[in-house]
C-alpha cells in the first residue's frame, strides 16, 4: 500500500474542497444556534397559550424533529449527495415502521383528541369500558385512572375514545336519586312528606332546584316512589347513605310497611353439628411498614423537601445516639452487678475464713 499516494488525494481533496468543508461547518454550527433560539421562542410562546402540558410537550418534539431533519436534508445537499434518493428512502421507512407501528400510532392520535378536547382532567372521577376511578396521568399512549380499591388500571386512548366517557366531577353539583317501596294501604301524601321532610333535614342538600318526591309506579305487590335532590359532589354519597338510612327510620317509626318477597320456609329436625377451631381469635401483631417519600419534580417544594431530608437526618442521629446511651447504660449496670456480686463473694469468702481459723485456735 502506497501510504504517500494516499496522502497526497487527502490533501488534494482538501485542496479543492476547502471551501465547501467550511461552508459545511459553519452551516452545521449556524443552523443549530437558530433551531435552538427557535424553540426556545416557540415555547415561550406556547407557556402563554392555554395549552396542557403534555399537549406543549408533543409540539416541541414534533417541531424540533422537523428542524433538525431540516438541517440534516440542507448538510446532505450541501456535501453533493442527491436528495431525491435520500427522500425516497425517508418515504420508505417511515411507511414501514407506520405499518409495523399502527396500533401504537392509533393510540397516539386519539391522545391528541383526548388531551386536546380537554374530555376530562387529571383528578376527575370517570367511568370508561367498566372501569372507574381517578385519573392519575394522561399520555398520548394511555390513560392511568385509581380505583376505588387503589387499583391502577391503564386504558388505551383508541379506548377511551371509542367509548362512552362518563366524568362524574365535570360540573359541581350532582343529583341523588333513591326509590322506595311501600304497600299498598299507605297514604301517599304522607310517604311523600315523610321522605322530603328526611331529605331536607340533611344540610348539605341544595335547596334550589327544590328536592322531588312523587308516585313512581304501581308494582306487583308494592307502590313505588321515587325521590331526587342536588348536592355538591363531593358531598354525594354522604347525601344519598344518611337520607336512606334517615328514611327507613323514619318509616318504621310511623308504621308504613315495607312489603317484600314471600319465602317458603321448612323445618328441619336434625341436628346440625358445625366444627370449629378451638384456637379463636389470635393477637393482633402490627405489621411494620416503611415510608415511602414520592418526589414530584413539577409539584415539590425544592426548598421544603431538603429541610426535611436533613430533619430526618437529624432525628435519625438522635435516635442512634438514644440506642448508644441505652446500650452503654446496660452495659454499665452489668459490671456493676458483676462488681457487686464480686464484693459480696469475696465477702462471704474472708468470713468463712476468719470462722475456719477461729474453729482452729478453740481446738487448740
Amino acid at each position: 500500500m502506497d501510504w504517500s499516494k494516499i496522502w497526497n488525494d487527502i490533501v488534494t481533496f482538501f485542496n479543492k474542497n476547502i471551501w465547501n468543508i467550511i461552508t459545511f461547518f459553519i452551516v452545521l454550527f449556524v443552523g443549530i444556534i437558530v433551531i435552538k433560539i427557535l424553540l426556545s421562542i416557540t415555547r415561550k410562546i406556547l407557556n402563554r397559550t392555554k395549552f396542557e402540558k403534555i399537549m406543549l410537550g408533543f409540539v416541541m418534539a414534533v417541531l424540533k424533529l422537523f428542524l433538525y431533519l431540516c438541517l440534516i436534508l440542507a448538510l446532505l445537499s450541501l456535501i453533493g449527495v442527491q436528495l431525491t434518493g435520500v427522500l425516497t428512502a425517508l418515504s420508505a421507512v417511515l411507511l414501514a415502521v407506520g405499518l409495523a407501528l399502527q396500533g401504537i400510532i392509533a393510540n397516539a392520535a386519539n391522545g391528541l383528541v383526548v388531551v386536546s378536547s380537554k374530555m376530562f382532567k387529571k383528578g376527575d372521577f370517570i367511568s370508561v369500558d367498566g372501569q372507574s376511578g381517578s385519573v392519575i396521568e394522561i399520555n398520548f399512549l394511555y390513560t392511568t385512572i385509581l380505583t376505588t380499591d387503589n387499583k391502577r388500571v391503564t386504558i388505551p386512548n383508541s379506548t377511551i375514545i371509542n367509548n362512552s366517557v362518563v366524568d362524574y366531577d365535570s360540573c359541581t353539583t350532582r343529583r341523588v336519586e333513591w326509590k322506595f317501596s311501600v304497600a299498598y294501604e299507605t297514604d301517599v301524601e304522607k310517604v311523600k312528606k315523610l321522605i322530603l321532610d328526611c331529605i331536607y333535614s340533611n344540610g348539605k342538600v341544595l335547596l334550589e332546584p327544590k328536592p322531588f318526591c312523587r308516585l313512581n309506579a304501581l308494582g306487583a305487590s308494592s307502590i313505588d316512589f321515587i325521590a331526587r335532590c342536588w348536592c355538591d359532589r363531593e358531598d354525594y354519597w354522604d347525601v344519598y347513605f344518611d337520607v336512606l338510612e334517615l328514611v327507613y327510620e323514619e318509616l318504621k317509626r310511623n308504621k308504613i310497611s315495607i312489603p317484600y318477597n314471600q319465602i317458603e320456609i321448612r323445618e328441619r329436625k336434625d341436628k346440625v353439628v358445625l366444627p370449629f377451631s378451638k384456637n379463636g381469635i389470635p393477637q393482633r401483631v402490627e405489621k411494620v411498614r416503611k415510608k415511602e417519600s414520592v418526589f414530584h419534580l413539577e409539584n415539590m417544594d425544592l426548598i421544603k423537601f431538603f429541610s426535611r431530608e436533613k430533619n430526618k437526618k437529624k432525628k435519625n442521629e438522635k435516635e442512634i445516639n438514644r440506642e448508644l446511651k441505652l446500650k452503654t447504660n446496660i452495659v454499665n449496670e452489668k459490671v456493676n452487678s458483676k462488681n457487686s456480686n464480686k464484693k459480696v463473694i469475696l465477702k462471704k469468702n474472708s468470713l468463712k475464713d476468719k470462722q475456719v481459723s477461729g474453729k482452729k485456735l478453740n481446738k487448740k
